[in-house]
């Protein structure tokens, strides 16, 4: 879509109102172009007047392709490509017939509101051929859309909500009259009903009706099922049952304002639905698993901290809230994932939870404002775990050797990467010392998390006035 906006917004004085219609279309159109075994491409009148730009294609998922370049911005001048002229004068489509079978190419020009916005350009893959009867269905449909494509009333204008898993032509095509009875089943569609539990032909029946005795759900039958499968309205319904999951999709046919009937794609959605199923019930268990996990590491953490006030050498207590503090930060990363479904977390909030926990932690003699200052975003729990616990070591370092300082912890990301600074206004480092020739196990931790479990890079340094400290994380994201 970003090509078909650059294209348009550049080349051509379309009104937004008349893109979005053309917007929906090409939404839409792989419909079109699986029906009519023909690549797609619509083109736009320049601003100028003096010919067109192509602004958007598709291919066929139904049949071979007949144009194999991309030519999404080509020019053509008026009288270049005479059918699109024809059509643009003739409102209609227009084709250049071959010696048998469907046209090469036709043009279909675009209508909103009696103003042209643009031509369909329509190369088929099946002409200089015969075709079958399954194809003959197919095409005949394309025709009907195509005009509806004339007339404004293709794509429809609020369509109901469709379903997760759309059907495509190819999955089953059913034909309703206007009184929703089946006139044509492709074999694909018949499949799909006979394992939802249909033992005639779909052939002669009433699609909406036996769609809701073949759904078997208690209560009221669903309203958009009704509506979908008797073709009186666009968009998508389920049929669900104890066998089987089939997904619909409805497209109303009109005819000079008149319903002549409907196209209903159908899939049969039973092994996509189960595997989501199966998927939801793995994501359901990995976060149960983090929920025990997290329980587990609070109550740890609540036996070091009672461990903690029973010990009167302040070597052994600092050695216990050390330990509580980053059990605590583990458990902060178990608890956020034990509410996150997969394994993308918001990592802000994992950070948030580390600045309350130093916070409450700090022993100072006044208190400390440990701030957040930017944002995470969206990281894997491969990246969170020892981020949080390297972050946690880094706050409580400030919070220490800074003396009652102020810390901020500031975190962006550009190009790939992820920056997180620690930055507190103490005293800062003594001149001319190496901060890792330390026997403290704090940084020993930091330097290992950072540089061997996530591949990046641990500095420490002046703050950015001089004063202070910063330490400086940088993680790769590509991983």
């Amino acid at each position: 879509m970003a090509r078909f906006d650059d294209v348009a917004r550049d080349r051509t004085d379309l009104s937004e109102a008349d893109l979005d219609h053309l917007r929906a279309l090409v939404a839409d159109w792989t419909l079109l172009s699986d029906l009519a075994f023909a690549d797609l491409v619509l083109w736009l009148p320049t601003w100028h007047g003096g010919g067109f730009v192509a602004a958007d294609q598709v291919r066929p998922t139904t049949g071979p392709t007949v144009l194999f370049d991309d030519i999404v911005g080509q020019y053509a001048a008026r009288g270049r490509r005479p059918l699109l002229d024809r059509a643009v004068a003739a409102r209609a489509v227009v084709a250049d017939r071959g010696v048998s079978g469907p046209a090469p190419v036709e043009a279909i020009p675009v209508i909103r509101s009696g103003r042209l916005l643009g031509v369909v350009e329509r190369h088929s893959g099946l002409s200089g051929r015969d075709v079958g009867a399954l194809e003959q269905h197919y095409l005949e449909a394309a025709d009907e859309l195509a005009v509806m494509v004339v007339d404004g009333t293709f794509p429809p204008a609020q369509p109901l909500a469709r379903t997760g898993s759309p059907p495509r032509v190819g999955d089953g095509l059913v034909r309703v009259d206007p009184d929703g009875m089946v006139v044509f089943a492709s074999p694909n569609a018949r499949s799909a009903y006979h394992r939802l539990g249909l033992a005639t032909d779909l052939l002669g029946v009433h699609l909406a009706r036996t769609s809701a005795k073949l759904a078997r759900r208690p209560g009221p039958v669903d309203e958009a099922l009704a509506v979908v499968a008797s073709g009186r309205a666009a968009g998508g319904a389920e049929v669900e049952n104890a066998g089987a999951v089939v997904t619909l999709r409805g497209v109303p046919l009109r005819r000079s304002g008149v319903h002549v009937g409907a196209l209903v794609l159908v899939r049969d959605a039973t092994e996509i639905r189960r595997r989501d199923r199966q998927i939801l019930s793995k994501d359901a268990t990995i976060r149960e698993i983090h929920h025990r996990v997290k329980n587990n590491l609070q109550t740890v953490a609540a036996l070091l901290r009672l461990q903690a006030r029973r010990i009167d050498t302040p070597e052994a207590r600092a050695a216990l809230e050390e330990a509580v503090r980053r059990v605590g930060a583990i458990a902060a990363v178990h608890e956020t994932l034990a509410h996150t479904p997969g394994e993308k977390v918001d990592a802000d909030e994992i950070a948030d939870r580390l600045v309350a926990l130093v916070r409450d932690m700090a022993v100072t003699s006044r208190a400390v404002s440990v701030t957040r200052v930017g944002s995470f975003g969206i990281l894997s729990a491969e990246v969170v775990t020892p981020l949080a616990m390297a972050l946690g070591e880094l706050l409580q370092n400030a919070v220490e050797h800074g003396k009652g300082a102020d810390v901020r912890l500031v975190a962006a990301r550009e190009d790939g990467r992820l920056s997180v600074s620690v930055d507190d206004e103490g005293p800062g480092l003594p001149e001319g010392a190496d901060p890792f020739a330390t026997h403290r196990l704090g940084l020993q931790i930091v330097r290992t998390l950072v540089t061997e479990e996530l591949g990046g890079t641990l500095e420490l340094g002046p703050g950015p006035d001089g004063r202070g400290t910063r330490a400086q994380v940088v993680v790769p994201l590509g991983r």
